[in-house]
């Protein structure tokens, strides 16, 4: 029962947030089957795949900065709510009307709210939340959202062939519930009020540019160059990772990654909180470098052992536990090191610029599946995945040169 009572403590609205999530992910049956759908149903090969998933992102990229600027600048609650009931509204048509070019552009449009929303919830969670406490506020997070994913990757692979409009409105209803927990729940958000030494790092900075504080922290941006890669070789678990699945084992093949995405979650739910409280004493950039080593034996795996269905499930094993650990870094990583008053601005730069890296990258495994089939497609990804460690280890270094009072407390 330890797992469970380190999360006591925290503020009400950081359970409010967990519950929301909860119940938002439980309807989260879009995303995980956005590559069946474009493959299966629309008949599109990996590269046109790549290119309109890469066009999404582009959309969302200047949503991604106004939603940061607005997060700083106004009410993040409110925020939060908007982004959402456009989702739900266009989930919710997406149900209702016949699968093809206006559901893309729906699906498109929800996905520019949501990256409205994403650094406003962000900047929530570490307003809400003090230094000492955010990891565990991450942690909590992060694990309500995957027991809400336990099943709805499963189920969306059983409807899949027959039944995908009822995956769209069981999001827009989902994603419903948590807005309203959310705007019922939700009152006190006050920043608080940090102490100590290395509070100094979080001061606001009001009048200062964006990109003016990020000079300053020469760390921090290479930070951001560590999550792009790694983010870039994260999502191939949603882009080849299924390409592979449905080459090899046909329509089976969406039924059997909905089940290996509900093990990624699955194993989330049990061993986040065991993580949580086992690694407490090493810091974030040890954590990064732990979980970027996991996540490059996961594909390792993966790809020795393709067509071995066994192996997919112990491949997700390594690559999940990497995914919990790089977790339990990176929110803590920004926000421990950023000033208060960008908080917003600077998560909405590092979702863009990650964003844009992992978009390009994935045009580029896009057009070699095409080329060369999966062994181009596959080195390209863990070369990514490699150079994202060997940064990540060149961090450690930088990070205690730049900020010394985190590492004096």
């Amino acid at each position: 029962m330890n797992v469970i009572r380190q999360y006591r403590g925290l503020r009400r609205e950081n359970y409010v947030l967990f519950f929301g999530n909860v119940v938002t992910n439980m309807g989260s049956m879009v995303w995980p089957m956005m590559t069946m759908i474009l493959d299966k149903k629309l008949g599109l090969n990996a590269g046109n795949i790549a290119l309109l998933l890469t066009l999404g992102t582009a959309i969302c990229l200047p949503a991604e900065l106004l939603g940061g600027k607005l997060a700083d600048r106004g009410n993040k609650k409110h925020i939060i709510i908007l982004g959402d009931l456009v989702s739900i509204t266009a989930y919710i048509l997406c149900g209702l009307l016949p699968l093809g070019t206006l559901t893309i552009g729906l699906i498109m449009l929800a996905s520019v709210f949501q990256s409205i929303e994403g650094p406003a919830y962000q900047a929530l969670v570490a307003d809400i939340t003090p230094t000492k406490d955010r990891e565990r506020a991450f942690s909590l997070l992060y694990l309500g959202a995957n027991l809400g994913l336990m099943i709805s990757p499963t189920l969306a692979g059983l409807l899949f062939q027959n039944y995908l409009w009822l995956s769209f409105l069981i999001s827009g209803i989902a994603i419903g519930c948590s807005t309203l927990l959310i705007a019922l729940y939700v009152r006190d958000i006050t920043p608080v009020k940090e102490e100590g030494a290395d509070a100094v790092y979080q001061a606001a900075r009001d009048g200062e540019s964006t990109f003016s504080v990020l000079r300053r922290n020469p760390a921090v941006l290479l930070f951001v160059l560590i999550v792009g890669l790694y983010f870039a070789a994260y999502g191939q678990f949603s882009f080849l990772m299924p390409l592979e699945m449905g080459r090899i084992h046909g329509e089976q093949g969406a039924v059997l990654f909905g089940t290996v995405t509900s093990t990624n979650c699955i194993i989330v739910v049990l061993f986040t909180p065991l993580f949580t409280g086992w690694f407490k004493r090493i810091r974030d950039t040890g954590k990064l470098v732990i979980g970027r080593v996991l996540l490059l034996a996961g594909y390792l795996l993966f790809v020795a052992l393709l067509g071995h269905i066994a192996a997919y499930y112990a491949a997700i094993l390594l690559f999940t536990w990497g995914e919990i650990m790089d977790t339990l870094a990176e929110g803590p990583y920004l926000v421990n090191r950023m000033p208060a008053s960008h908080r917003g601005r600077i998560n909405s730069v590092t979702r863009v610029l990650s964003g844009t890296f992992s978009s390009i990258f994935n045009l580029a495994v896009g057009r070699l599946y095409d080329l060369t089939g999966s062994k181009g497609a596959w080195t390209l990804v863990l070369s990514a995945a490699v150079l994202s460690l060997l940064l990540s280890l060149r961090l450690i270094r930088r990070d205690q040169n730049d900020y010394p009072k985190l590492y004096s407390t």
